[in-house]
């Protein structure tokens, strides 16, 4: 039993290992598996039968229990002399206490012996052997009572049933070996009641022989938990070493994963020179094309052309641009510049940039921006970009004539947040992961006939987290969608704010302005289909 307690401790401690990673770790680890697997193999009979442990947790038994049985022997044989010569008690004693020392010494022996099945075969069937020869052994000194008085056999069967008892507990573990040692001795007794004749003898007979079957069903369920017991903790060195198993294969495959993306990452952030040097070379040659500068095209279709090869190298440079600072982000190489920024300034000037965009779509663009709002400590092209993503993708998605609400304003925690919200197709709520993830477009996505690389919205997550803000989407099919970015207190420069506290307000943008108080400190409605 100690034996599976240390591999059950041994593989605990393996889980945890970064050994496992390794193939060494790996075949060590299924070796381990196979080992607990065996050990519900059977070999005698029964199932599950882990004979090696039984004969281990009986020998030891014996072994720790053999002062209790010399206790017993002495007794048992200075009251012996009571009813037999004197130097026939000694004789007797000096002969079960060899066998008792046999015993002994075979434990000791059997406990540094490695576990073979044949070993193990042989050396049950030597305990067996022993422990009969212990159980005739009391038989002789039970049999031979100086008189047949009830004092003399209520000793008799005192004596029998403390040797039944404690040779069944110390054989628990070998039951066969139990039986051996406790049946001569009953059969023995019982047997010299029933030739005395008398009822009260049938009577302990009885009593013998029914003891006898007590001992013998506790000896059972004594062994059926120990054996259960083994079973459940074999199972469990079962269970860890195939958890060292998937360990194992699972960190590699993290680790080769995590390898793989950081090389991708170094790889992209380093290819910036190479990919932007010949895009600006066609953007320029195409710019000089398209604006005639030095004459015009003999063929008219060459200016479309070169029109469309400026619009082409600009949607491609943006795209570059937005993989290679989501790959400075992930390879962790994207410093923040940081500076007083003011947020209200920053949005209004994004505004400002795409008006031209939202007014040809038809789309609605409001400012609601409290009034005298500190600058942050951030970097403003950080910034810049949060706002410039967050807002085309509110343009992109809104049909037309829709409307897109710019709000800026304090926090409940007297941080600021940025709100943009929009009318448009909304994403379902099981959609709303997977945009959030690199290269992740929802299904209206997919559809909308302005495509993009789904970079937008991850990189203005990352970007706000690195400032140590939050980012909250909330969109409903069909209704639209909010996006809500906010800073941390710590970032506001309290130092140039105003006086008066800010006002305390939810962590996230108001739906809409509820008082004249309220909508006093907004700037008015602004809108950029009507080019105000």
């Amino acid at each position: 039993m100690s034996e599976t307690a240390d591999k059950t401790d041994k593989s605990a401690t393996a889980a945890e290992s970064p050994a496992l990673a390794t193939p060494r770790g790996r075949r060590a680890a299924a070796q381990r598996v196979r080992e607990a697997r065996d050990r519900l193999t059977s070999t005698s009979g029964t199932r599950p039968a882990f004979d090696h442990e039984l004969l281990r947790q009986y020998a030891q038994t014996r072994l720790s229990a053999s002062l209790v049985v010399i206790l017993l022997v002495v007794a048992t044989g200075m009251l012996s002399s009571l009813w037999i010569p004197t130097i026939g008690a000694v004789v007797w004693t000096f002969g079960i206490l060899s066998i008792h020392a046999i015993v002994v010494r075979y434990c000791s022996k059997f406990l540094t012996l490695p576990s073979t099945p044949a070993l193990t075969k042989k050396w049950r069937l030597r305990f067996i052997v022993l422990d009969l020869l212990y159980g005739l052994a009391w038989t002789l000194i039970l049999i031979h009572p100086s008189g047949i008085d009830v004092v003399s056999n209520t000793l008799m069967l005192f004596v029998m049933l403390l040797v039944v008892a404690v040779s069944s507990m110390l054989a628990a573990g070998l039951p066969i070996a139990a039986f051996a040692a406790t049946v001569p001795v009953t059969v023995a007794i019982a047997t010299n009641f029933v030739l005395r004749g008398t009822l009260d003898d049938y009577i302990l007979a009885a009593l013998a022989v029914t003891a006898e079957g007590y001992f013998a069903l506790l000896a059972h369920r004594l062994h059926s938990t120990t054996l259960a017991t083994l079973e459940a903790r074999a199972e469990k060195d079962a269970l860890i070493g195939e958890l060292e198993q998937a360990k194992a294969i699972s960190d590699e495959a993290r680790h080769r994963a995590e390898s793989a993306n950081v090389s991708k990452s170094r790889f992209l952030a380093q290819m910036s020179h190479e990919l932007r040097t010949p895009l600006n070379a066609i953007l320029g040659f195409s710019e000089v094309m398209k604006s005639e500068i030095f004459g015009e095209h003999a063929v008219a279709v060459y200016k479309d052309y070169s029109s469309d090869i400026h619009n082409s190298g600009v949607h491609l440079l943006n795209l570059i641009n937005e993989i290679l600072d989501l790959s400075r982000i992930e390879a962790g190489r994207y410093e923040l510049n940081e500076e007083p920024v003011s947020l209200v300034h920053v949005v209004a000037d994004c505004h400002h940039l795409l008006k031209l965009r939202a007014s040809s779509r038809g789309i609605t663009i409001h400012e609601v921006f409290e009034l005298d709002m500190p600058k942050l400590w951030g970097d403003e092209r950080a910034t810049r970009q949060i706002v410039l993503n967050l807002l085309s993708n509110s343009i992109k998605f809104t049909p037309q004539g829709g409307e897109i609400w710019l709000k800026v304003g304090w926090t409940a925690s007297g941080g600021q947040y940025l709100s943009v919200k929009d009318t448009g197709s909304g994403i379902a709520e099981d959609e709303i992961a997977i945009v959030l993830s690199s290269f992740g477009q929802g299904s209206n996505s997919i559809k909308s006939a302005e495509q993009g690389a789904g970079l937008g919205l991850p990189i203005a997550k990352s970007l706000i987290d690195m400032h140590g803000g939050t980012f909250t989407l909330k969109s409903t099919l069909r209704v639209g969608t909010e996006v809500i970015v906010t800073y941390p207190p710590e970032r506001v420069m309290t130092a140039l704010a105003p006086m008066h506290a800010p006002p305390l307000q939810p962590d996230r943008p108001p739906e809409g302005l509820t008082s004249d108080k309220h909508r006093a400190r907004h700037k008015p409605i602004m809108s950029a289909g009507t080019g105000l």
